[in-house]
């Protein structure tokens, strides 16, 4: 088993500052895709609805959200929404603004609103899973919208939380090609600053699993997120080859996920037989 961060995520009524400092270090680049206005309005009307002080209980599970990366292309997690609808859980594909590539910020609001119905549904909590630039998302979600309150655990699948180099080369060669989630991906990018501002404390539990065969986030080990628990599937099954692509998909992968978020610990084992 791979050494590892423990924990998760938590907020409280301090993130109102923090919002204020993240909006305002977006700005900017959401004006590039002409949606600063649609950005503000949609984390604003969410800021602190559903707040309650409390923190989601670990044995009850409620409905999983899943995010997708850079894009918005809602088929790349049909197969492991698919497997965790066969455990008996509900499991729904948050539908990104637009053509998926505007403001992580937007985005965030709209997982927000995903997570209100959820809970204005009688949920008890929510489980999310991010991939790629879908745990941006769900990590923007988190520090700004009472996730730990929320949300009762985490997992992100390959996601850049420093960024990738393919962004950096994107907008230093194309930058017409390159809209406001890849410029937010750019590594030392005042998004990726502002969250990168110390570990995330314990609520909710938060996995962060990546492949060192990603040739879309470089390095890999971008997804390395402080204060969570940090799996190269690798560490699992040594020699293991999966590409960032077919990360949501990957039997080893979907096998760790169920785990995490399954109604025990989160106590990771590989596969009995690890594919070559």
């Amino acid at each position: 088993m791979c050494q590892h961060d423990s924990h998760g995520l938590g907020m409280g009524p301090r993130s109102l500052s923090r919002r204020r400092r993240l909006l305002a270090a977006g700005v900017a680049i959401v004006a590039i895709a002409g949606g600063v206005t649609a950005g503000v309005a949609a984390l604003a009307a969410g800021d602190g609805a559903g707040f309650t002080g409390g923190y989601p209980a670990q044995d009850r599970p409620g409905p999983v959200l899943l995010v997708p990366g850079y894009g918005g292309q809602t088929g790349s997690l049909s197969v492991l929404a698919a497997r965790i609808r066969a455990t008996g859980r509900h499991a729904s594909v948050v539908h990104l603004p637009g053509n998926g590539a505007g403001s992580l910020i937007t985005d965030a609001g709209a997982l927000n609103a995903a997570v209100q119905r959820a809970l204005r549904d009688g949920a008890p909590s929510v489980d999310v899973i991010g991939y790629s630039a879908g745990g941006v998302v769900a990590l923007v979600w988190a520090r700004e919208d009472y996730g730990s309150h929320r949300a009762r655990r985490v997992v992100t699948l390959g996601s850049p939380f420093h960024g990738t180099r393919l962004a950096a080369d994107a907008a230093g060669i194309l930058p017409g090609a390159c809209p406001a989630a890849c410029q937010q991906l750019v590594p030392g990018n005042s998004l990726l600053a502002q969250l990168d501002h110390g570990a995330v404390p314990g609520r909710p539990r938060w996995l962060s699993l990546w492949t060192t065969d990603d040739q879309v986030v470089v390095p890999p080990d971008s997804a390395r997120l402080a204060g969570a628990i940090n799996v190269p599937i690798q560490s699992i099954c040594p020699g293991h080859v999966v590409s960032h692509t077919h990360l949501p998909a990957d039997p080893v992968v979907i096998s760790l996920v169920l785990q995490a978020i399954g109604p025990g610990p989160v106590a990771l084992k590989g596969p009995a037989g690890c594919p070559s």
